[in-house]
């Protein structure tokens, strides 16, 4: 089952998470097979996405969906990765053309040093004319070297936003997702994705706190396969077995990271709607029917003559200022 393990070093101001994605990320890769599946390559770039996405959403407090996307001018057009506040959590790619196995970042979605990292937090609630929160950082360090793994690109992107040291270990198969995320605390309050203040303080402790250089030299000692093989407990006692952890009680189940997907026949016949009588009218003339897939969970919606015709008339039998199909 998928889990999620969080700790902290006593004493000391680091912190860090331990995440698996096992049955979720399974149940990802399995209905994306009805399409052919992806590349080995984008299989592990997505499940480090999916990884990621995770540990970020659980290291702040925001009750939104919080989104990593990819996009770039390699054969990995774009690829998104979408966590809930409950950790529901889904992930998709758009591919284009031959990709080789064992390839780095750069050839997946960088190839002309274009490619750019965005993260999202889209509040659950959102206030009229409220716009979504985004961070953009390109998928090149300081001096325009290219990243070729995404746990430097987010490292990086934490460190432009948050002023905070920040390591990640992300590895990812068609079996487990997994990523360890060790991070400095801020010396006040709480630091966020969302634009917070940050102190000058913090800024001066980059790079300069000892606690934090020694625990992060540890967790970047963590290969691969260990990542991928091993048990949660076996990796922290592994890796820190000098040091004074004290962890909480994993979230695993339905309080824990899972598979689920946001889409419905509700929010299709939204879109339908939003796209207008005429041009649904020309695709039911060219195919008899109206037809959508879920990128994310390849759910396949069906609007025939009948059913397209009573989207537009329920539409316009509403009453000014009634409230649309939801």
């Amino acid at each position: 089952m998928s889990e999620l393990h969080k700790f902290v070093f006593e004493g000391l101001p680091v912190r860090g998470m331990l995440v698996r994605l096992t049955d979720a990320w399974q149940d990802m890769l399995q209905r994306r097979q009805q399409a052919g599946g992806y590349p080995e390559a984008v299989t592990e770039l997505l499940g480090e996405m999916a990884a990621a996405a995770t540990l970020m959403q659980a290291n702040i407090k925001f009750n939104g969906a919080l989104i990593l996307q990819i996009q770039g001018d390699g054969p990995v057009k774009l690829a998104v990765a979408e966590v809930q506040p409950d950790l529901a959590l889904r992930a998709t790619a758009t591919v284009q053309g031959e990709v080789a196995d064992g390839v780095p970042l750069s050839h997946l979605v960088n190839v002309n040093n274009q490619g750019r990292c965005a993260i999202t937090l889209d509040p659950k609630d959102r206030l009229p004319g409220q716009q979504p929160y985004q961070g953009v950082v390109p998928l090149f360090g300081d001096h325009r070297e290219k990243l070729e793994r995404l746990s430097e690109v987010i490292e990086h992107y934490m460190l432009q936003s948050e002023q905070l040291d920040t390591r990640l270990v992300l590895a990812a198969n068609d079996r487990v997702a997994a990523g360890l995320l060790i991070q400095r605390l801020p010396l006040q309050g709480e630091a966020n994705l969302s634009g917070s203040g940050v102190l000058r303080r913090d800024e001066d402790q980059i790079g300069a706190n000892e606690d934090y250089n020694r625990i992060a030299i540890l967790a970047g000692s963590l290969k691969r396969e260990e990542l991928l093989e091993l048990d949660a407990e076996t990796i922290l006692r592994r890796l820190f077995w000098e040091e004074d952890v004290r962890r909480f009680e994993p979230l695993t189940g339905e309080q824990g990271p899972r598979f689920a997907c946001t889409c419905s026949r509700e929010r299709v016949a939204s879109m339908l709607r939003g796209l207008g009588t005429d041009e649904v009218e020309s695709v039911l003339a060219e195919q008899g029917q109206v037809e959508v897939g879920c990128d994310f969970c390849g759910a396949q919606y069906r609007f025939d003559p009948v059913d397209a015709a009573q989207l537009f008339l329920q539409k316009a039998d509403q009453p000014p200022g009634s409230p649309g199909v939801h």
